[in-house]
């Protein structure tokens, strides 16, 4: 049975590609959906593939796109989910006018997912790196696009000396006591 909370909380995490931004998401909703909490993943590709399958990467198509996600988080927020938003986000300003959007209801936590550039092109589970390393892929984060960090993130987690499990309990913490909080 799950636990109904009057408003939920929106967590959005946002890093380089490959930086661990939806193992995170994934084993943090797992260990919230375990305590009984209603909680939903928004992750970039699925969104990507579903819902706005139009999106470009241009800054203006990340910017309307991640705008979207933003609305579709708020409202299930505010109906008592716990929405975990696992996005790229590169740019600073749109960030702002996402918390914007989804702070005027629901509380929103920017998750900084910290991974060096290096280590996430080791990593590369897609291959996107070799591809715009390349040329191949264009307007490519960390590449040919730039990933501006967040200046004051509410929570830093780090994948480089961390494991997923610890950032996710990290995670899954914050996120109660955010909810204690509001």
């Amino acid at each position: 049975m799950s636990k109904c909370i009057e408003k939920g909380i929106v967590a959005w995490l946002t890093g380089l590609p490959a930086s661990g931004k939806t193992t995170i998401a994934n084993l943090t909703a797992k260990i919230l959906k375990s305590r009984g909490f209603r909680v939903e993943v928004l992750d970039g590709d699925w969104v990507r593939k579903t819902i706005n399958p139009d999106a470009g990467f241009t800054r203006e198509e990340r910017r309307r796109h991640l705008l979207r996600v933003a609305w579709i988080a708020r409202l299930l927020a505010r109906n008592g989910v716990i929405v975990i938003c696992s996005f790229v986000s590169p740019y600073r300003e749109v960030r702002s006018e996402i918390r914007r959007i989804i702070e005027e209801e629901v509380p929103f936590l920017e998750v900084y997912v910290k991974c060096p550039l290096s280590e996430c092109i080791r990593r590369d589970p897609k291959g996107l790196y070799k591809k715009a390393l390349m040329g191949e892929i264009k307007n490519f984060t960390g590449i040919s696009d730039p990933y501006e960090p967040p200046e004051k993130p509410d929570l830093e987690l780090d994948t480089l000396n961390n494991d997923p499990e610890a950032n996710s309990k990290k995670l899954a913490n914050v996120i109660l006591e955010r909810l204690l909080l509001s």
